[in-house]
């Protein structure tokens, strides 16, 4: 049986940083990716968003990031193809992973000093999707969140009678041209598709909480706080929240238009519950809906790891002061997590995720830690 140092899920930004970062360490591993093509969770993404939109995609390691213009799920894509090609990094494809496991430690038979049922850390680990299974040493987690949308229940959800969507499957504004729209959501996606909804159709903005807009420069001073209260959340074990979450939304010049017109000022709190023909007011009023667009965020797509136990009493997985190593399982890595479920956040979770590898291999394989590692 081969045993691998270590094993990545998923290729997205983080999954290749940290591919790159323990290639060139010399670190034996693969890649395995659910994808058919390179590319991540941005070659799903809606047509109309554009490179413009994103204001560019931060550069993976040693190499330089794509400049030109277009749609985001078409020049990101190329860039991530081309740059497994041009580092050679072991990517397997179309692999989508059904669970993680522990093996008990070599030559105890079981979880050593566990109670029964519990993780033994010190064992390997089993990753199985279908009927082919990796061994390997250690895991780093790159599933992000694109494949975990998230809608919440509303009493009467399952009745209504038209049109439900998430961001996760946006067919473009033409399609609910002419269709009147509630846009569920407080994050940047929503402000973004109401922009584009209020161009061609009768659109109503619905949020729990009253919007935060940013009223300073995102600086990136700003940047940094932001991220650093995100990180906080998973050092102490609570579900991860998204940066912008904490640095508030603004608008942008395509959103211009849609200002003009008024739609971000009438923004409304939640609807109490959803009718077969609309939704209804927390004052018993049905307002007449044709479709509800749920821009309602995404979730990590961590549910294969939960035969590892990695979540605490909070509900998240508690990482180390470094952003990726699970406290309870070091063994495990995690990135494209919390603090770096983005591009620039990626490609130092991945860096930071290799030496992790790195330091847990030197301990459990070689019993001690390079004195560089321990240095740093």
């Amino acid at each position: 049986m081969e045993i691998l140092d270590s094993l990545v899920i998923g290729a997205g930004q983080a999954g290749l940083s940290a591919s790159h970062h323990l290639k060139r360490r010399g670190i034996d591993h693969v890649v395995l990716d659910a994808d058919e093509a390179p590319g991540g969770a941005w070659q799903h993404r809606w047509d109309s968003l554009t490179m413009r939109d994103v204001h560019g995609v931060a550069a993976l390691p040693d190499s330089d990031p794509p400049e030109e213009d277009g749609r985001a799920n078409a020049v990101v894509p190329a860039y991530f193809a081309a740059y497994e090609r041009d580092h050679d990094l072991p990517v397997v494809r179309s692999i989508r992973v059904d669970r993680v496991e522990s093996t008990p430690a070599a030559g105890t038979g079981t979880a050593t000093g566990t109670a029964a049922g519990a993780v033994d850390r010190e064992g390997l680990l089993v990753v199985r999707a279908g009927d082919r299974t990796w061994t390997t040493r250690t895991l780093v987690n790159a599933t992000g969140t694109w494949s975990h949308p998230y809608v919440p229940y509303y009493p009467g959800i399952e009745t209504f009678r038209g049109e439900q969507l998430h961001t996760h499957a946006y067919p473009g504004a033409d399609h609910f041209r002419g269709r009147r729209t509630v846009v569920v959501g407080g994050g940047a996606s929503a402000v973004q598709l109401l922009g584009e909804l209020a161009l061609v159709t009768d659109v109503l903005w619905v949020t729990r909480r009253p919007p935060v807009w940013r009223t300073s420069d995102f600086t990136p001073e700003a940047g940094r706080a932001a991220v650093a209260l995100v990180e906080e959340r998973v050092r102490r074990g609570l579900p991860p929240a998204s940066v912008v979450s904490v640095t508030g939304l603004a608008l942008r010049p395509q959103e211009e238009a849609a200002r003009r017109l008024g739609v971000y000022d009438r923004r409304r709190p939640m609807f109490a519950s959803i009718e077969p023909e609309g939704v209804r007011w927390a004052d018993g009023t049905v307002q007449p809906v044709d479709a509800i667009l749920w821009a309602t965020g995404f979730r990590p797509a961590v549910g294969h790891l939960a035969p590892l136990r990695l979540r605490g009493p909070a509900g998240g997985i508690q990482l180390d002061r470094a952003g990726t190593t699970s406290v309870v399982d070091p063994r495990v890595q995690l990135v494209g997590y919390g603090p770096s479920a983005s591009t620039i956040g990626a490609n130092r979770a991945g860096r930071a995720a290799a030496r992790g590898v790195a330091m847990w291999l030197a301990v459990h394989a070689a019993g001690s830690v390079p004195e560089e590692e321990a240095a740093g």
